[in-house]
C-alpha cells in the first residue's frame, strides 16, 4: 500500500474510543465474495465509496467506474446493501458527465445510491439537481438512523465549509433520531500540516454537539482508508475508485448497524480482496 504520510499517528488519537474487529479473510477471490462472521441480525448495511473521477485523462476512468457497480452489485447479491452513498468526486473537473455517468454506470446499481458532489464536480445546487433531481445538501431517513449530507466545494473546485445553518437545522430535526451519520467529501479539519482539507471550526462544534452524531464519512485524500478523530468522533475514509493516484487498490467501505444499534466499518479492498481496517464503534 502507498504511504500514508502522516496518517498513522494521526489516526490512533482517540483509538481507544474503538474495539477493533478481527480482520476479515473469507474469500473466494474469483468472485469478490467476502463474508464478516457475525450473529447480530442488521438492520442498516450500506456503502461508501468516493473519487470516481470519471473522465480524467489518461486513467481507465471507463474501466474503474464500470468495475465499482460491478463490484457492488456482487456485494449486494452476497451479503445484501440497503443502499450505497457516493461521496464525491464522481468527475474531473468536467460536471457536464454528470448525466452520463449516471445513467450509463450508477443507474445499473442494483440498490438505491446517493451522491454527493466534490471539489472535481464543480457543482452547486442547480448542477447537482439537473444531473441528479436533488440538490447538494439533503438528508436520509433510514427508520431510526439519519443521514445528513452537504457540499465542500463550489463550482470553481475551491475547498468551502458545508452550509453550517442546514447542518444544524438538520441535527436539529434529527434530535430524537438514536443515530445520525455525517457525509462531507472535504474534512472540516486540518489534522496534519501537510492536510488538503479545509478547517470549518463550526462544523466540528455542531458535529460535537450533539451526541446521536456517531461518525463522519470523507473522501477526497485517495491515501487515507481508515479513521482519525474530532475528540472521541470517528471520521472515516474509503480510499478511491479511480483517479491517477491514492493507495495501490481501489476499495469502498461498509457500515452495518445491527439491531442493538451496535456500529461496524470496514474498508474493502475491491480489486486484492481482503477486508481492511475493521472497526467497532
Amino acid at each position: 500500500m502507498s504511504t500514508r504520510r502522516d496518517f498513522i499517528g494521526t489516526a490512533l488519537t482517540g483509538v481507544a474510543a474503538l474495539s477493533l474487529l478481527p480482520a476479515v479473510n473469507t474469500f473466494a477471490a474469483e468472485s469478490n465474495h467476502y463474508s464478516r462472521i457475525t450473529d447480530k441480525k442488521l438492520k442498516l448495511r450500506f456503502a461508501l465509496a468516493s473519487d470516481i473521477h470519471y473522465g480524467q485523462p489518461d486513467t481507465d476512468f471507463a474501466l474503474n467506474t464500470g468495475n465499482i457497480v460491478k463490484w457492488l452489485n456482487e456485494d449486494h447479491q452476497k451479503n445484501k446493501l440497503d443502499f450505497v452513498i457516493v461521496n464525491g468526486d464522481l468527475v474531473h473537473n468536467r460536471p457536464d458527465l454528470l448525466p452520463e455517468i449516471k445513467t450509463k454506470y450508477l443507474d445499473k446499481l442494483n440498490v438505491p445510491y446517493h451522491t454527493i458532489p466534490g471539489n472535481h464536480d464543480f457543482a452547486n445546487a442547480d448542477v447537482w439537481k439537473n444531473a441528479f433531481g436533488y440538490e447538494d445538501k439533503y438528508t436520509v431517513e433510514f427508520g431510526d438512523i439519519a443521514f445528513v449530507l452537504a457540499n465542500t466545494a463550489d463550482t470553481r473546485g475551491t475547498y468551502v465549509c458545508p452550509n453550517n445553518a442546514f447542518i444544524k437545522a438538520s441535527l436539529d430535526k434529527f434530535a430524537d433520531k438514536k443515530i445520525v451519520f455525517v457525509v462531507l467529501h472535504i474534512p472540516p479539519i486540518n489534522w496534519a500540516k501537510n492536510d488538503v482539507f479545509v478547517d470549518c471550526p463550526e462544523t466540528i462544534n455542531l458535529l460535537h454537539a450533539y451526541p446521536n452524531v456517531k461518525a463522519v464519512f470523507h473522501g477526497h485524500d485517495h491515501l487515507l482508508d481508515g479513521v482519525r478523530y474530532t475528540g472521541k468522533l470517528p471520521h472515516f475514509f474509503d480510499s478511491h475508485i479511480g483517479g491517477n493516484w491514492g493507495t495501490d487498490y481501489k476499495g469502498y467501505r461498509i457500515v452495518e448497524v445491527d439491531e442493538q444499534n451496535a456500529i461496524y466499518t470496514y474498508q474493502v479492498n475491491a480489486s486484492q480482496n481482503p477486508v481492511l481496517n475493521s472497526n467497532k464503534f
